[in-house]
């Protein structure tokens, strides 16, 4: 795999990135407010509360490969939180994504002056919460949220210190 690289989100990204989601399941994951099939409007609309939103490409090849934001930055705690992970099915399993949370710890930890990323991962999502632990975050509490057919899932807090 050629070199990763990131940058700003750009409106031109928006459409390559919904096309990430492959199924309701996958974007209640990434965004449990979204409605499938994800639109460029409601990623748009999702970045009113958020910032640092960042594309990760291959080299310099503009096409985005995968996407993020941060959100509720916490003064007082000196943490935000890690939302909206998506990553292109073809680049799944290829480091892409821990580039991606890298990325994402030092903006957090550079540009906004912060000591802790936390974030949420969904119970039933196994293979993201292995991912997470993998890189550096612990469990550290939960809540109970409903998924896209109503039925209750535990929504597990996880953070790791920068």
């Amino acid at each position: 795999m050629p070199a990763l690289a990131y940058r700003s989100l750009k409106p031109e990204d928006l459409e390559a990135i919904c096309g990430f989601v492959r199924n309701p399941e996958e974007l209640f994951y990434a965004g449990p407010k979204f409605h499938y099939p994800l639109t460029p409007d409601q990623i748009l609309c999702g970045l009113e509360n958020r910032y640092s939103p960042t594309v990760i490409m291959s080299g310099s090849n503009p096409e985005p490969l995968a996407y993020a934001n941060l959100y509720d930055k916490d003064e007082d705690s000196r943490s935000c939180w890690l939302g909206n992970v998506m990553v292109s099915p073809e680049y799944r399993s290829t480091g892409a994504a821990a580039y991606l949370i890298n990325t994402m710890m030092n903006e957090a930890k550079f540009t906004h002056g912060l000591q802790n990323l936390k974030l949420y991962c969904h119970n039933a999502n196994t293979r993201a919460l292995l991912f997470y632990c993998k890189n550096g975050f612990n469990p550290c509490g939960y809540k109970i949220v409903f998924n896209q057919k109503g039925e209750k899932i535990a929504a597990i807090e996880m953070q790791r210190p920068l």
